[in-house]
């Protein structure tokens, strides 16, 4: 399969929210989540504010902007409860609609990802319920999820714009789950409701990736063409995957058509690895361990690097511990330790290893398009910026992609 190259950015954010990228959206409540925000809010007002952040938050000129910006693509996270039938959760399947008008009118492809599951896929706060993972242990909500992919790809199946469709966003599995510690990372609300939270085993994954991609080619179920690709989540160990959906002859068994692996590569992970926190560690890290693991998976399946930013410790001036941020109880800097010039050499390095890494593989969406955090005149984010493509490109970090 020839996959075009893919240049793109993260539409994270819009549909699936992150306190931390518009803190605004959650003020007055205490949560931390898209699963408590309506519950401490009027239904009214909860509507409204949903409503009101969507339409405003990306609109038409964005997707203009993108394109300026020499990208080809977009990634768009969407929520279990996209179709509007999880209450009291707001469905979003008309703002998709408007997406793909708008890709289709500025020349992009989207990849549709799942993002989130019912009683989640991993714990973490963007899996729409913090500290609790248990989604996969329950059948229904499995099911739920499948039907979920199934509508999706009889919507958009063969609209112009659809590159294709991601099963599960970041599904938290027994490797990723010792490094991510979520049960401490991210509280629990209600631990009876977290009860059995738990990692996801590989041999399950496996089989529910290899159920979802009969399910959305199925003619009677999702009838995903063979020219839209079926994208699935390493689960945080690219590793696993050599022997995946082959046949005796070690190829890709023939009724596996268009399949594509994505994969989530952070320097801020990278650190937790034992990357030392300096311009040319990272350089070295990516150079010796990005770039000959893309190119080592690309022989099993084109490989696209989901999500990934120029975000570290180094233009922060602390130790973030893995991207934490004053919402997680860390201090942050309080004044710029780089000068602007010495911040656009770290970034304009780390930027182009990254590219160069990952150009060994079918291509990248940056994480993320923008955020609505002030890192300016907020106390404690400094560094954050770098997670905003809009504002890394408007200080000459990021190269406008040619």
């Amino acid at each position: 399969m020839d996959l075009d190259y893919i240049k793109g950015v993260n539409l994270g954010n819009w549909l699936v929210l992150e306190k931390w990228m518009n803190p605004a959206l959650f003020d007055g409540t205490t949560a931390d989540d898209e699963y408590y925000l309506p519950t401490q809010l009027d239904p009214a007002v909860y509507e409204a504010r949903i409503r009101t952040h969507r339409a405003e938050y990306i609109n038409e000129r964005d997707f203009a902007t993108i394109k300026s910006w020499g990208l080809n693509s977009v990634r768009i996270p969407v929520p279990y409860f996209i179709f509007g039938d999880r209450a009291p959760f707001i469905g979003c399947i008309d703002e998709l609609d408007k997406a793909f008008n708008w890709a289709e009118k500025y020349g992009l492809t989207i990849l549709i990802d799942l993002h989130t599951a019912p009683m989640s896929q991993n714990g973490f706060d963007n899996g729409g319920i913090s500290g609790v993972c248990k989604w996969a242990q329950l059948p229904d909500e499995v099911e739920f999820v499948l039907s979920v992919l199934e509508r999706l790809a009889r919507r958009y199946g063969h609209r112009r714009a659809l590159m294709g469709i991601e099963i599960i966003n970041e599904p938290n599995t027994t490797t990723c789950w010792p490094m991510a510690n979520v049960t401490e990372r991210y509280k629990a609300v209600d631990p009876e409701l977290a009860d059995g939270t738990g990692p996801i085993a590989f041999d399950w994954l496996k089989n529910f990736y290899i159920t979802a991609y009969h399910r959305l080619r199925d003619a009677d179920k999702g009838a995903l063409p063979a020219d839209k690709a079926v994208v699935f989540h390493d689960g945080f160990d690219i590793e696993q995957w050599k022997d995946f959906m082959r046949g005796p002859d070690g190829k890709l068994a023939p009724e596996f058509k268009n399949v594509v692996l994505d994969t989530h590569q952070y320097l801020m992970t990278a650190e937790t690895m034992g990357c030392p926190q300096t311009a040319e560690g990272y350089d070295d890290f990516v150079r010796n361990t990005y770039a000959p693991m893309i190119a080592e998976m690309s022989e099993y399946f084109p490989v696209i690097v989901g999500e990934w930013c120029l975000f570290n410790s180094v233009g922060c001036g602390v130790d973030t511990h893995g991207g934490q941020s004053v919402l997680n109880g860390e201090e942050g800097a309080q004044a710029e330790t780089l000068t602007a010039e010495q911040k656009r050499s770290l970034y304009q390095g780390v930027a182009e290893s990254q590219l160069a890494a990952w150009s060994k593989g079918s291509g990248f969406y940056y994480w993320n398009y923008k955020l609505l955090t002030d890192t300016v005149n907020t106390p404690g984010w400094i560094g954050w910026d770098a997670w905003d493509l809009g504002r890394c490109i408007a200080q000459d970090w990021f190269p406008v992609q040619k």
